[in-house]
């Protein structure tokens, strides 16, 4: 499996979270899928730096720009290591595929968690 793969396994993994339940997302780890996001499908920032009072904006903007020159593929492999992290701390009070199973409707959801690297038994 290549790293596109992965990495697109990843995102669908990390779009498809649900915003309510046991595994909740915290705003900086929010801002890391974001600018890693960014990073491996744009490589370095090419916008200019939003407004100090568009806060959103600019939070995002300033944590991609963070990244420098990381290459698309260092970030494509941060961003599966950012979901692995946020799952290994979970692991301990919940069954994360099983909750997801049972709370979003993904065919792929298993194939998914395997080309991350996730056992699914």
């Amino acid at each position: 499996m290549s790293i596109d793969e992965r990495f697109q396994a990843a995102v669908n993994i990390v779009q498809k979270l649900p915003k309510e339940g046991p595994l909740k997302t915290t705003n900086d780890q929010k801002l890391l899928f974001y600018s890693l996001y960014k990073q491996a499908c744009n490589g370095r920032i090419n916008s200019p730096q939003p407004s100090i009072f568009n806060f959103v904006e600019r939070a995002k903007w300033n944590s991609w720009n963070e990244l420098g020159d990381m290459a698309q593929n260092d970030a494509k492999i941060k961003y599966i290591e950012a979901l692995q992290n946020i799952f290994d701390e979970a692991a301990g009070t919940i069954n994360i595929l099983e909750w997801l199973t049972n709370t979003i409707n993904d065919p792929n959801l298993s194939k998914n968690f395997e080309l991350i690297g996730r056992s699914v038994k």
